[in-house]
């Protein structure tokens, strides 16, 4: 089974930005090698893993939106922290802009068809 790792460009306005770059950084690490030490302690094939693997991952929607709040936040913090650090307007538009697209991620939900963005 072949697994790459996602290795893309794309512009600083995307509004997948975030998520592609947290896609980038996780696969860099080759799942299988655990999972088919997995699959030999228990005797469950390596596939019905990779698929209990992505089920349960896409079906805890809400609950992966949940438990990556306090994640978020964090990130949240640190861009109006930095912003007021460096005192000037600059900064702060730019600040607003990383949180604007955040806010538009999280309002995007688990599929990505949250409410329409407003003007």
């Amino acid at each position: 089974m072949n697994l790459p790792p996602y290795r893309d460009t794309w512009t600083s306005d995307d509004p997948h930005a975030n998520f592609k770059a947290e896609v980038a950084n996780y696969t860099t690490a080759d799942p299988l090698p655990t999972l088919r030490r997995l699959s030999e302690g228990t005797g469950i094939p390596v596939e019905s893993l990779i698929r209990y693997v992505l089920v349960k991952w896409a079906a805890s929607g809400s609950e992966a939106m949940l438990a990556m709040g306090p994640v978020v936040f964090e990130q949240m913090r640190a861009l109006v922290d930095r912003a007021e650090a460096e005192n000037n307007d600059a900064s702060r538009l730019r600040a607003y802009d990383s949180l604007k697209q955040i806010v538009r991620w999280l309002g995007a939900g688990p599929n990505g068809q949250g409410e329409a963005e407003a003007g």
